[in-house]
């Protein structure tokens, strides 16, 4: 997209944010200010009283029944009439047209009453009704929102401006008016605005939030950049290869976007039931009005007999089966460290046939360790060649010398001063320690000086760096240190149990191949996926998915989102990225992978309380309705509208209460 595209397709983001935060709080104010008229609304409702053995009868109490129940009809009933008539329209009858039309009759008809039928009436029923669908789309909303946040978070990765280098000056210049072939300055620190070629430099760049590679990776004249990777430690000139619409950057946001749009909405159950009972509800209620007025010719009567087949079918339990699961659930995950951003594929989880892990900051912990210790000097411990090396390192900022400035404070190691400490680009580093001149450097500063790899290093596959020492221009290896990314202890643990399921269990990795085998062989995966970028991830996803596996992804990075909002569902770490969050369904806030085999048992339990609530809901229809219409007339029985009121209410209080024993076993 060009940059008037750009603003344009912000503009909407912003506005459809807005549109869904005006939707929460509409429904959050229409719950409490018809909360707050309901109150006066029972007090004085004639079944109430009856019910509590109370007598509050005044002049005029019907018709300040009547005109309380008319704002609260109006103004909290207002989004489900506008809701049907949409249905209508769309020829897709569900909830809003069966709360609709149950509200309106019972409307209606208690207005006739008060005015001129002097009937019964159907006011507490039809606010209290108004209420709890209001309090069930509200929690509804409030656990969907924020998904369309992702793509905002991503943009945000990519500065607004850059300094472009021209006839020997630099001058600030906004991204969307750099050119191919422009040259850009990006000192020590900053993030790469574009896609480009360094054409005179050198540099540590860490891509990990952009391919997942954990290692820094060296940069010098003729390497490609990533706009959105950070410079490290050297100042880099780059020619931009790639405008900001055409940017690795913008490629990954496209594919999440299109993900997203493309990734099925399953249809609710609930709103299966709310179309076949309003079916039902209409039939029923047109066939009681017509052979009741035939039957005893009293309009009164057949529309009372009609209201109450209408209020009865309109479930309130309906309406809140699945809210009140979801709420349920959602604190539960909560408190098992588990936050569900998206509650369908929660419920889908328990259709999981694969899960596939990203490797760095998800089954690894994402940082360096030192591992192995090495000296080649007889005189020279093991101890000495780390206090010789955090010496160094504690000038550097690489997460390498921070790795080894953490294991010298574990070993309570002191630090010694350093002089004439220079960082050699993309090599390592040098100094002075004691009028001796020492060197901590890369396996290729080795090959550069004609200096032999130890054989127990030559096959390594983690990283190693080598102290040197340096007398009479000729170097000398003291020793070595081998660090890697750790496995979290965790990870061991959660693959077992979940192949225990049944589930296959693979691993995609930006890491090279090497890495990739040695932990899918530690963690027993049943394969891996190495050195991928973010569009293969999410081809690779894609593939799994082509043979019929219901994959779930699991992932902390940029570098995941694509293949986050690719798979049935996306779960992220939650120590990651706020993009890789804000894209995924479910966030494992306690970074734990073994929170997984939590989230599949949870998912099942939530789906069977769902299909309980649903069994409940709409159960007592098969015999309250038929009673209501009055199917055993000749056999004096007739249910009474306030009886019909309570059996409802009975349903709603077994959803509840089935809702609220939700348990992770």
């Amino acid at each position: 997209m060009n940059d008037k595209d750009e603003k344009t397709h912000t503009h909407k983001s912003k506005q459809h944010n807005n549109h869904q935060n005006h939707s929460l709080e509409d429904f959050k104010k229409r719950f409490y200010v018809s909360l707050l008229f309901t109150l006066p609304i029972l007090s004085i409702s004639p079944f109430i009283q009856d019910l509590f053995n109370y007598q509050l009868t005044f002049k005029g109490d019907k018709i300040l029944l009547l005109a309380i129940s008319s704002l609260v009809f109006f103004y909290g009933g207002r989004p489900f009439l506008l809701g049907a008539v949409h249905e209508i329209k769309n020829r897709s009858l569900g909830m809003m047209t069966l709360i609709a039309l149950a509200i309106s009759v019972a409307y209606v008809y208690s207005f006739s009453a008060v005015l001129w039928l002097d009937g019964k009436v159907f006011f507490w029923e039809l606010v209290t009704l108004i209420d709890i669908m209001l309090l069930g789309h509200w929690i509804e909303m409030k656990s969907v929102m924020g998904a369309s946040k992702a793509l905002d978070k991503l943009q945000s990765l990519i500065p607004n401006y850059a300094f472009l280098k021209k006839d020997g000056k630099v001058r600030k210049i906004e991204i969307s008016k750099l050119k191919k072939g422009d040259t850009i300055l990006v000192k020590p620190g900053a993030r790469i605005p574009i896609d480009g070629k360094v054409t005179k430099g050198e540099s540590f760049v860490n891509e990990a939030m952009l391919t997942g590679e954990s290692k820094p990776i060296n940069k010098s004249k003729g390497s490609k950049v990533i706009g959105g990777a950070i410079n490290q430690d050297g100042s880099l000139e780059i020619s931009v290869l790639e405008t900001s619409d055409n940017t690795y950057l913008s490629q990954v946001v496209k594919m999440v976007k299109e993900a997203q749009e493309s990734k099925s909405k399953t249809e609710k159950l609930a709103d299966k039931a709310a179309f076949w009972l309003t079916l039902i509800a209409i039939f029923t209620g047109l066939a009681t009005f017509f052979v009741w007025l035939l039957k005893s010719n009293d309009w009164a009567l057949a529309i009372e007999r009609t209201a109450t087949v209408l209020v009865i079918t309109c479930p309130h339990a309906l309406g809140l089966a699945i809210p009140l699961v979801t709420a349920t659930s959602t604190t539960l995950s909560a408190k098992n460290g588990l936050l569900i951003r998206n509650r369908t594929a929660f419920e889908n989880s328990r259709k999981i046939s694969t899960i596939v892990f990203d490797k760095t900051g998800t089954l690894t912990k994402g940082v360096f360790s030192v591992n192995k210790i090495k000296s080649f000097v007889k005189n020279l411990s093991e101890s000495e060649i780390l206090k010789i090396a955090a010496a160094l390192e504690q000038n550097s900022q690489h997460p390498i010398g921070k790795a080894i400035i953490k294991k010298s404070k574990e070993e309570r190691i002191n630090l010694i001063d350093v002089n004439d400490f220079k960082n050699i680009q993309g090599k390592g580093i040098k100094g002075k320690i004691k009028n001796k001149n020492y060197w901590a450097v890369s396996p290729g500063f080795l090959k550069e000086n004609n200096l032999a790899i130890p054989n127990q290093f030559k096959k390594s596959i983690e990283t190693v760096i080598y102290i040197l020492n340096k007398n009479n221009n000729s170097f000398k290896k003291i020793g070595a240190i081998s660090l890697n990314d750790e496995i979290r202890s965790g990870s061991f643990k959660a693959v077992n149990e979940l192949k225990k399921q049944g589930l296959k269990i693979w691993m995609l990795t930006g890491d090279n191949q090497k890495t990739a085998e040695k932990v899918s062989k530690e963690l027993k995966l049943n394969g891996y996926f190495a050195q991928v970028l973010p569009d293969e991830k999410q081809n690779k996803i894609k593939k799994l998915q082509s043979k019929g596996e219901y994959v779930a992804m699991v992932g902390d990075g940029i570098n995941d989102a694509p293949a986050l909002a690719t798979a049935d569902i996306g779960i992220a770490i939650g120590s990651g990225t706020d993009i890789a969050s804000q894209t995924a369904d479910v966030i494992l806030v306690k970074s734990k992978p073994q929170d997984i085999v939590s989230l599949l048992a949870l998912g099942k339990a939530t789906y069977k309380k769902m299909l309980q609530n649903l069994f409940w809901a709409t159960g007592y229809n098969l015999f309250a309705i038929p009673l209501a219409a009055g199917v055993l007339s000749g056999y004096g029985i007739i249910l009474n509208p306030a009886v019909g009121a309570l059996l409802m209410s009975l349903s709603t209080v077994i959803v509840a209460i089935n809702a609220k024993i939700l348990k992770l076993n």
